[in-house]
């Protein structure tokens, strides 16, 4: 009779899903660990823990497999990474400058694209007319493209307030560029002095805004729907079936 260990994860079927048989499987730790290497360095975006979850043996903590092998991969010249709840593979940062990339680069962002980038991922979620309001100047639509090809800015929804503007935020893209594990993750004001991206001559008052967390509308914002990009002309009129 074959025997399964104790601490051995399993996966068993619903009794009800195949008509007298029941699938059933265990892994040990090295297989669990091996599986979700696979799963990840597979993918080309970072993998979400549902995910790793779905393709496991039911009971798996997949929190502590992945931070245990985030530890092991730690001083290794690729390093397994959290962006928010998910996982991926990248670069050890200080050998990165040695990796020549063929796909072709994101071009060098203009300082206004720069400026509103900052400002969506500090005061998101933001409407374009708050975004001219602190900078002070128009901003222009392809200013707004520009992000929104490189993947790092996205339509979150649309806020209640008169002509009910479309709100602005960053994507996992963004904090996965960038090296953050999270919005929190982005420097505050006395990193950003110190890696002087901030004049000496800063007033007194001025401060740096905490981003929100995590991808939960706003009390004032409603859901973004494919109709309401169609009607701001941010999407073509998709075509009836009927």
């Amino acid at each position: 009779m074959q025997t399964v260990e104790d601490d051995a994860p399993t996966l068993e079927t619903d009794d009800a899903a195949s008509e007298g048989e029941v699938a059933r499987f265990t892994m040990s730790d090295l297989d669990v660990q091996r599986t979700v290497e696979a799963l990840v360095f597979a993918s080309a975006e970072p993998v979400s823990e549902a995910y790793l979850a779905d393709r496991l043996p039911r009971g798996t903590d997949v929190g502590s497999v992945m931070r245990q092998l985030a530890e092991f991969y730690a001083g290794r010249g690729v390093n397994l990474l959290r962006v928010e709840d998910r996982w991926a593979f990248r670069t050890a940062a200080d050998l990165s400058f040695m990796i020549r990339r063929d796909e072709t680069e994101v071009k060098k962002l203009s300082r206004a694209a720069l400026e509103v980038l900052a400002i969506i991922a500090y005061h998101q979620p933001v409407t374009r007319a708050e975004i001219e309001e602190i900078r002070g100047v128009q901003t222009s639509r392809g200013t707004l493209d520009v992000l929104m090809e490189a993947g790092w800015v996205r339509f979150r929804g649309r806020r209640r307030s008169p002509g009910r503007p479309v709100t602005l935020g960053t994507t996992i893209s963004f904090l996965d560029h960038f090296g953050l594990e999270e919005l929190r993750d982005l420097p505050g004001l006395e990193e950003l002095k110190g890696a002087g991206l901030l004049s000496g001559r800063i007033p007194p008052n001025f401060n740096i805004p905490v981003p929100s967390f995590g991808d939960d509308l706003a009390e004032d914002e409603d859901p973004i729907t494919q109709l309401d990009l169609e009607e701001l002309g941010l999407l073509a009129p998709s075509g009836g079936d009927e």
